[in-house]
């Protein structure tokens, strides 16, 4: 019995094919870490190691692709964690402006 874990690669294959299957989840992990690095980052870093950073990310993310593309919940993984980072920003949000 094989188990998958991966709902968004047997959605994406399903729609789409095999196509350009890899590009498609490095776009999707690259877009879902950088929002969960700028939610979860708590100050504002200078623009040269902000571009250094969002580099280092994109290099990692291809190693985080080759991952999702073996049947590991890697995009799952980071769909909920900025949903997480972003119901915290929020309510941290929420509780600034309450107490002013």
């Amino acid at each position: 019995m094989e188990t998958n874990y991966s709902l968004i690669l047997d959605l994406l294959i399903h729609f789409f094919g095999t196509d350009h299957i890899f590009w498609i989840f490095y776009i999707l992990n690259l877009v879902f870490g950088s929002i969960s690095f700028k939610l979860g980052f708590a100050r504002e870093l200078p623009i040269l190691k902000t571009i250094i950073v969002y580099i280092m990310l994109a290099i990692g993310t291809f190693i985080l692709t080759i991952f999702s593309i073996m049947n590991l919940p890697i995009t799952e993984s980071l769909i909920l964690i900025a949903l997480v980072l972003g119901i915290y920003r929020y309510r941290l949000h929420k509780q600034r402006t309450a107490t002013k």
